[in-house]
């Protein structure tokens, strides 16, 4: 099922099990002092922003362990730093976690991970100048396009857009593609050295947002039935509203879920706090970026394609007495 249409049926598994949770009350656990990393994602990306909002935040509340966020270039490079023991949290589209799990490329073995929660969608954005001739994606067929960083959700999502049979992009109609963070992405747009760029993120996304401020530009839309061509589980078409990034009409896209996600060795207790904290302090992680606000309890426990984390499942079942 879609991640829209997870929603309900997953929040109404979880009240099942809930009806069977203990009424006990008892007193928490002491942690042990370690190191406790959240990968983030790109500057300019909603991941940046929020992951270290919730870095800070888990340093201040999981004492004595020591929360750190780490830069990284956003959803596959997190994957690849939870499975070296190199990260402890990480922020990942499903569609990569997805991949992740099953050992598919780009990853080289099937991951054991969990997820904690479903934050917010990311919606696939295609960016180019104002004066430019591109008008649909078709026409980005022999154009310089950035497809985003090696180590993003953004190029695994884009170079599945781009091998579509019916975008009709292969071959000697393809684009010239470049990977380049989005920081570099939007410097390579406004100095007209790329024709366009992918970034799959929340909304608004802030490197854009500063991009408006110097070029004018304007987004692609996308063909009707991408979702279902791609995968209707892990997507669903909806639009990207004009006042985002103004003026401009609203054009079609896709979204995907966007999952926080650790090991399945993760301690109990651990995971319990982490997915309590993310709630309690959800106000101060407003204040940082307003992609927080997405977060509720119904929508956080779709976290198709990944199980709930044991500890995340308790804290839920608690919440949702």
């Amino acid at each position: 099922m879609s991640p829209v249409r997870s929603i309900a049926a997953a929040f109404a598994a979880l009240l099942a099990v809930a009806v069977l949770a203990s009424c006990g009350g008892s007193s928490e656990a002491p942690l042990r002092a370690g190191k406790l990393r959240v990968a983030t994602g790109l500057d300019g990306g909603v991941y940046r922003v929020y992951g270290r909002e919730l870095a800070r935040v888990l340093d201040k509340d999981l004492k004595p362990l020591r929360a750190e966020d780490v830069h990284t270039d956003g959803s596959v490079e997190n994957l690849e730093l939870l499975s070296a023991d190199r990260a402890e949290v990480v922020f990942t589209l499903a569609d990569s976690a997805s991949l992740a799990l099953a050992g598919k490329a780009p990853f080289s073995r099937p991951a054991k991970i969990v997820a904690l929660a479903r934050l917010y969608d990311d919606y696939l954005q295609i960016v180019v100048r104002e004066d430019s001739d591109i008008e649909r994606l078709s026409d980005l067929a022999d154009k310089d396009v950035s497809i985003g960083a090696r180590g993003s959700g953004t190029a695994l999502e884009a170079q599945s857009i781009l091998r579509l049979g019916k975008i009709g992009l292969r071959s000697k109609a393809a684009v010239r593609k470049k990977f380049l963070t989005l920081t570099e992405s939007t410097a390579a747009l406004e100095d007209g050295r790329i024709d366009a760029f992918f970034w799959s993120g929340g909304l608004p996304s802030e490197a854009i947002v500063e991009l408006r401020k110097t070029v004018e530009i304007r987004l692609i839309g996308l063909p009707a039935g991408t979702a279902e061509m791609l995968d209707p589980d892990l997507y669903s078409e909806t639009e990207i509203p004009r006042y985002v990034y103004g003026p401009g009409g609203a054009v079609r896209t896709v979204i995907a879920s966007n999952l926080l996600v650790v090991r399945d060795t993760l301690d109990d207790e651990i995971a319990y706090r982490i997915t309590r904290a993310l709630f309690e302090h959800k106000h101060e992680l407003v204040k940082q970026h307003e992609q927080a606000k997405r977060l509720n309890l119904r929508s956080a426990i779709a976290t198709y394609p990944l199980e709930l984390h044991p500890g995340a499942k308790r804290w839920y079942r608690e919440a949702s007495r």
